[in-house]
């Protein structure tokens, strides 16, 4: 069994018991969460939607809020006299998921 949905621009594939790191969400650590942008739920049949599934959605728990390892990007121009270096931590959210429902 899995689902293919969508959040923060990104689109997952999840199946219960999985834990995903997705885009930072609005919600406490050990909340409840739930996806309704389902593209695919697979139980013993495949059900594509048109765009989404009707009446489907995955459930689960957030574990914790965080901030990934910071990426280094450093802009150069040869023969100018030209060097920035910025840093950039990206924030995440990681899910536990619990069911997927519909299908």
């Amino acid at each position: 069994m899995y689902a293919i949905f969508r959040t923060g621009g990104k689109q997952y594939k999840v199946s219960p018991g999985d834990v995903i790191r997705v885009e930072k969400l609005p919600a406490q650590e050990g909340s409840q969460v739930e996806f309704h942008h389902v593209f695919a739920v697979r139980k013993e049949t495949l059900r594509v939607g048109d765009p989404l599934v009707k009446d489907a959605r995955v459930t689960g728990v957030v574990l914790r809020n965080g901030r990934a390892r910071k990426v280094r990007v450093l802009k150069y121009k040869r023969k100018k006299q030209y060097r920035r270096t910025l840093g950039h931590r990206q924030s995440f959210s990681e899910v536990l998921v619990q069911e997927v429902v519909g299908g």
